[in-house]
């Protein structure tokens, strides 16, 4: 087993924060690409980041790979991204287990998930209830699609049109498509690490994955309160604009699906929200004011508007 100490950290009363996450099918974007160096940060990012939202200082991380043939060159292309993740996100990589198993995966084939223990400080746990009606929402932008909605990506782009991940499309400048959509999960450890030194600068926090803002974010809202974002208040990258045309995706569903250039967002008191925003630019952290926190007058949880 893995060992970690504790004791060194100063925490007077502190509680382990657990997540585990995989990166889905993203894994055969980066198999068409022949390119696995990066899919590792995806696996860390999907579980750091989930811990992030409950205030958890990362402290360690452990790798599951499943493959039907131990290619040792490609798994270390794999293991190279989540040590380079680790890194990003100041976790110890204290272990990892690789399971060859030919019976349930083809020669090429291989999975990959992940599990993270972060801490916090007991009476700084970010839960949700102290957010209240008028406080801001700070948008922290993402790196592109991140790690989800890869089965719908693949279908728009390779099944119900002829692109392949080396098409050229001009509205992603001069990236093929498989570079775009392979770029790696941000982890947002850094810039989010001085707001949780601070005194309660975040009343909550919110990492836009699966389900994406219309699910994710009122999980953490108390009842009879919603978020209400401006989705004109940031420009959404070419890639998701594209996803929409082609897939003829609801302008408004899409919120539902995909983090549209937003990968995390941070709910914060109105009076606090200049001084979170000072922290944000120290830390060289773009940012945007999404919206706000308002009453929930229809049960929808989520209002979106241009």
């Amino acid at each position: 087993g893995g060992l970690f100490d504790l004791a060194s950290l100063g925490y007077k009363e502190p509680v382990l924060v657990s997540g585990t996450d995989g990166v889905g099918t993203k894994l055969m974007v980066a198999k068409m690409m022949g390119k696995h160096d990066t899919i590792g940060q995806d696996c860390v990012a999907m579980c750091v980041n989930d811990i992030l939202a409950q205030g958890a200082e990362p402290l360690l991380f452990l790798d599951y790979i499943a493959c039907g043939k131990n290619d040792p060159e490609l798994l270390e292309q794999v293991v190279k991204g989540v040590a380079d993740g680790c890194v990003d996100a100041g976790a110890a990589l204290v272990g990892g287990e690789t399971a060859e198993m030919p019976d349930m995966y083809a020669p090429d084939e291989y999975d990959l998930a992940g599990f993270t223990v972060g801490v916090v400080e007991k009476s700084k746990i970010i839960d949700g209830t102290t957010i209240a009606e008028g406080d801001v929402l700070i948008g922290l932008p993402s790196s592109g699609i991140h790690s989800n909605g890869y089965s719908l990506v693949r279908k728009i782009l390779f099944k119900d049109h002829d692109y392949t991940v080396d098409s050229k499309l001009p509205e992603l400048g001069g990236e093929t498509l498989g570079e775009e959509i392979l770029k790696p999960t941000r982890i947002y450890a850094k810039p989010l690490k001085p707001l949780f030194a601070g005194n309660d600068l975040l009343h909550g926090v919110a990492h836009i994955t699966g389900g994406a803002f219309v699910e994710k974010v009122p999980r953490i809202i108390p009842e009879g309160l919603a978020a209400s974002f401006d989705i004109s208040s940031w420009q959404v990258p070419p890639i998701f604009q594209l996803l929409e045309k082609l897939g003829e995706v609801d302008h408004k569903e899409i919120y539902n699906i995909f983090n549209m250039g937003i990968g995390m967002v941070l709910i914060v008191d109105p009076a606090k929200a200049d001084d979170v925003e000072r922290i944000l630019d120290a830390e060289n952290e773009p940012h945007f004011r999404v919206g706000a926190i308002v009453k929930d007058v229809d049960g929808t949880r989520v209002q979106l508007h241009d």
